[in-house]
């Protein structure tokens, strides 16, 4: 421990005394199903943004219509470090398990509003707030989500597998986006752009409501990982924090944003980029971005094995040197042809790997057990707001005022170097048993 406010070993302990490979199985394929199941809801605006900005966001001109789409895209990101506020006390005094029930139903109610909301030919200005109300909703529910999962499987792992175990929670995050287009991908293929733009894209988030039940029922099955016992802390959660820990949440903060801002760029904005900057069908599209996804989502698991062998820091700079070296010639590359740009895609998508397995598996590992999943929870948060959540928005405007197609890169090169200060700022004395 590393300050005088730490509780002693008796006053908060792991509700196992180790983590053992079943319950980290358990534990994993929870966290797996979970974050899937919330991430496919919570990038369905992303992938359905170009169809629902004319239709709330009327306007002569498409940009504009679509980038006051991506600016309510945006918002969802502000109330994420509320969610992660509130949903991290509640598992840091109640139990992991009850905080991570909660957002899963935050996020079902979200998602299956947003399939039934009014548009603004319906009426008017209440069809565009109700849009923002309900995207509120699911950023505050992911605000709790990921870093509560993190947490979960990081404290149900043994020591020597938590990159492979911790893998799970990018799996389920990264692949909930390669769900997400491909359902957007097959209700475009079935449908015309009449039928889309009339019903067709309420279909993607109508289906969040059988599959929140079904997440719901894995989540109950598994075993409490922490409990707060009676004895208090003097702070809440995340007071102590900012209090005692300010170097842990500036450090998880910066590889927040590291790792959010490179990975959104290829999870949310490329899809835009390759229909309205470089002229490719829509369908088509949501099946690139299936494939270079969710070929990204499948390699995790493989991501936690070499972590676990050769260290968080050195895996994550790895994808992150990657980032900087490819991205700006990869997106070169994808003027040529879809099947090039493709290609292009996976290969930025694979550094998505290294970095996002690193940051999900060391930042449990940098907090206190008492405000754990506050802190990880927090860090996270802050990082997306700064750079994930503005990514799509920012990348659009960069093209507009530069008239440079591949001027997104200097953001992801940006991004990139920040997150590598930050790792090799990260000493391995601070690095804490989660388990």
């Amino acid at each position: 421990m590393t300050n005088a406010h730490s509780l002693s070993a008796d006053a908060a302990l792991p509700a196992t005394e180790s983590g053992t490979p079943a319950d980290a199985k358990r534990a994993a394929v929870s966290g797996f199903v979970g974050t899937l199941i919330e991430y496919y809801d919570f990038s369905l605006y992303g992938y359905m943004a170009v169809v629902i900005a004319p239709l709330f966001f009327p306007s002569g001109d498409p940009t504009v219509s679509l980038l006051a789409a991506l600016a309510v895209f945006g918002t969802a990101y502000v109330v994420r470090p509320l969610g992660g506020i509130v949903f991290g006390h509640i598992g840091d005094k109640y139990g992991r398990k009850t905080a991570l029930l909660g957002t899963l139903v935050c996020m079902g109610i979200g998602s299956t509003l947003m399939g039934l909301l009014p548009t603004y030919e319906q009426m008017g200005y209440f069809a565009t707030a109700l849009l923002v109300l309900v995207r509120l909703l699911q950023g505050f529910s992911a605000g709790g989500e990921v870093g509560g999962s993190a947490t979960f499987i990081s404290e149900s792992s043994p020591p020597h597998l938590k990159a492979t175990f911790g893998a799970f929670t990018p799996l389920g995050s990264t692949g909930g986006f390669a769900v997400a287009a491909a359902v957007a991908g097959a209700v475009t293929a079935f449908t015309t752009p009449e039928q889309m733009s009339s019903w067709g894209w309420r279909i993607p988030f109508l289906l969040a409501f059988p599959l929140t039940l079904l997440c719901i029922w894995a989540r109950t099955r598994v075993k409490e990982t922490y409990q707060d016992k009676k004895e208090k802390t003097e702070h809440s959660p995340i007071s102590a924090i900012f209090r005692f820990q300010g170097r842990a949440l500036a450090q998880s903060t910066a590889i927040s944003a590291a790792t959010n801002g490179t990975a959104y760029i290829g999870l949310t904005y490329m899809s835009i980029h390759l229909v309205k900057q470089l002229g490719y069908p829509a369908g088509s599209v949501y099946w690139v971005a299936t494939l270079a996804i969710g070929l990204s989502a499948l390699l995790m698991p493989l991501g936690g094995y070499i972590g676990d062998r050769i260290g968080l820091r050195r895996l994550m700079m790895v994808g992150l040197i990657g980032y900087i070296i490819l991205t700006y010639p990869m997106m070169g590359l994808m003027e040529r042809s879809l099947s090039v740009a493709a290609w292009a895609y996976v290969v930025l998508m694979l550094n998505t790997v290294a970095t996002q397995v690193s940051a999900y598996t060391l930042l449990p590992q940098l907090f206190e057990p008492q405000y754990r999943y506050t802190g990880v929870a927090t860090g996270w948060n802050l990082g997306v707001i700064v750079a994930g959540g503005t990514a799509p928005y920012v990348a659009v405007k960069l093209v507009q005022m530069t008239e440079n197609k591949q001027s997104p890169a200097y953001f992801v090169v940006a991004a990139a170097l920040v997150g590598l200060v930050a790792i090799l700022s990260v000493r391995q004395n601070q690095m804490r048993a989660t388990s």
